[in-house]
């Protein structure tokens, strides 16, 4: 059975997206500090979020993860076995690359 690969390609900070916030803060939130650019995960077979991954990002990337995993793909993405994907946060959101690997 695959694996699948998650690569974390952007880190994105408040102040990358919003002039001003949306939603009302005490202060400006600092960008993830659980995930850094180039940071790579695994899931195997058994389909448990890899250690130190960030549960938030975890509840919305494991459903590519399936997919991928049980060998589908996106018809919007030209190379099979390979999408992107990012956690919940609309405020400092951290955009991941998510790829089907043998073995």
């Amino acid at each position: 059975m695959p694996k699948v690969k998650l690569t974390v390609l952007k880190v994105m900070d408040q102040k990358d997206i919003f002039k001003e916030s949306p939603v009302k803060q005490s202060k400006p939130l600092p960008p993830c500090h659980i995930h850094h650019e180039g940071q790579e995960f695994i899931v195997g077979p058994d389909m448990n979020m890899p250690e130190g991954f960030c549960h938030w990002a975890w509840s919305t990337a494991k459903n590519t993860v399936k997919i991928l995993m049980f060998g589908g793909n996106y018809p919007w993405q030209e190379e099979p076995g390979v999408s992107v994907t990012c956690c919940t946060d609309g405020l400092r959101p951290v955009i991941y690359k998510v790829e089907r690997i043998e073995g």
